[in-house]
């Protein structure tokens, strides 16, 4: 698709109509998904003129692909800050695991924008030319964390760090998507305070059960 033409509005700072766009079009995604957004409201939400979106995103495709992108830089950007390379391996992980479930509450914006693209198969971000190089260091990381405790006689050996990875998130990931029909099924509150705690507890130890040698 060809370039637009700038829309003839009164000149804006180009970075910050950026992110107000991208600010406004997360929130619009994650509230209706990719088919229920629509981009007059991501403009009133952005306070900008719709020409302006379409200049610099083109598509409303290609806006969605822009908040994942950004989604998964900010989640990435926050792991790099956990210094894991530089700890004791076991509090490492459990360093991972504790960022990544309050993330994951702290972010529920995060979960949908997931759910949305995992209905489209992934469609957008096998377009992305940014999301390959975000999750190398991530992985990188945490073979190095693994790499470290087998070589200290702490973890087992021969332990893949994308499989322990997606089994950390999928432990965070399932239960706070699935919390509301686990709560009715189940008859207890899984959202509160203490059920919070004794679930972080709970991961944690299941994960290090798993990792750390008898």
């Amino acid at each position: 698709m060809a370039k637009r033409s700038a829309p003839e509005i009164r000149p804006r700072d180009a970075d910050r109509s950026q992110k107000d766009i991208l600010g406004a079009a997360l929130a619009e995604f994650a509230e209706f998904g990719l088919g229920g957004a629509r981009m007059d409201r991501i403009a009133d939400r952005a306070q900008v003129n719709k020409r302006l979106i379409y200049y610099y995103f083109e598509s409303k495709e290609s806006l969605f692909l822009a908040v994942l992108e950004g989604a998964y830089e900010g989640i990435r950007n926050e792991e790099k800050q956990l210094n894991l390379t530089q700890v004791d391996p076991v509090e490492a992980i459990r360093r991972l695991i504790a960022f990544t479930w309050n993330y994951y509450i702290e972010h529920p914006e995060f979960l949908t924008l997931l759910n949305s693209e995992n209905l489209h198969k992934a469609r957008h971000l096998k377009q992305s030319k940014k999301i390959p190089a975000m999750h190398s260091p991530l992985v990188e990381m945490l073979a190095d964390v693994l790499e470290r405790g087998h070589k200290a006689g702490i973890f087992r050996a021969g332990v893949d760090p994308v499989q322990l990875y997606i089994s950390i998130a999928g432990l965070s990931y399932f239960y706070l998507g699935n919390s509301y029909t686990l709560s009715t099924i189940f008859n207890r509150s899984l959202l509160g305070a203490k059920a919070r705690v004794e679930r972080l507890s709970h991961m944690t130890d299941l994960v290090l059960g798993y990792l750390v040698r008898d």
